[in-house]
């Protein structure tokens, strides 16, 4: 006669920590380890460590920080998607910034979580993560339907050459300088920084970076 498969023969959820802090895996061991349908299998400090354990863990689930050291959590899910996208990853984290949001879910991620969610709560995500279904928290949501600023709708315009040459700017590089490091002549970067101050309506390079900083229009 055939058994019934129950709740106690069914495997728990496979669940990964990664925090750079030492105090928030031991908040989190302790709540998984009262979870019986989910099971620490391990911790990383940092994005790689993070790569690294899920290579020898192969995880159901790992919550990932996003603000860390040697390797960011967006990185480090962009690379455990692309390897093991049966492995899902939650982003856990403190931030809302709209960029972070959009970063994580574009790397991969399946929800986005801040760090403040109750345990019921991040037990469901990660039920939820498991079974392939999203979970975003009202913060996140609200951050993604943020119209654009002005400075973020004229910077959408610019080309990815354009966006380039910008990026340099903010970094300090001269017209030569940024010829050099895209191997183009220096007139063609001066006909980039031309359409740039157009399109992002000032009247100069200084004004251009400072732009580009305060809304964050580069990485």
């Amino acid at each position: 006669m055939k058994t019934t498969p129950t709740e106690t023969t069914v495997k728990p959820i496979r669940v990964l920590i990664v925090d750079d802090h030492a105090m928030v895996r031991k908040g989190l061991t302790s709540f998984l380890k009262n979870e019986p349908a989910l099971e620490l299998v391990g911790e990383a400090r940092d994005g790689r460590e993070a790569i690294e354990t899920c290579e020898q863990l192969k995880p159901d689930v790992i919550l990932m920080d996003l603000i860390m050291p040697e390797l960011g959590g967006v990185a480090a899910t962009r690379t455990i998607h692309q390897r093991w996208p049966n492995v899902k990853v939650i982003a856990l984290t403190s931030f809302q910034e709209k960029e972070l949001v959009q970063g994580a879910l574009q790397a991969g991620a399946i929800g986005y979580l801040l760090k403040n969610v109750s345990g019921d709560e991040l037990a469901e995500a990660i039920r939820q993560a498991h079974c392939g279904r999203p979970t975003l928290a009202p913060e996140a949501v609200q951050a993604l339907i943020q119209p654009p600023s002005e400075a973020e709708s004229m910077a959408a315009d610019l080309t990815r050459r354009e966006q380039e040459v910008l990026a340099w700017l903010v970094k300090g590089m001269s017209n030569p300088e940024i010829a050099e490091r895209l191997v183009i002549s220096r007139s063609t970067v001066k006909v980039h920084i031309s359409s740039i101050l157009s399109k992002l309506g000032v009247a100069s390079r200084a004004e251009a970076i400072s732009l580009a900083i305060q809304n964050k229009l580069v990485r």
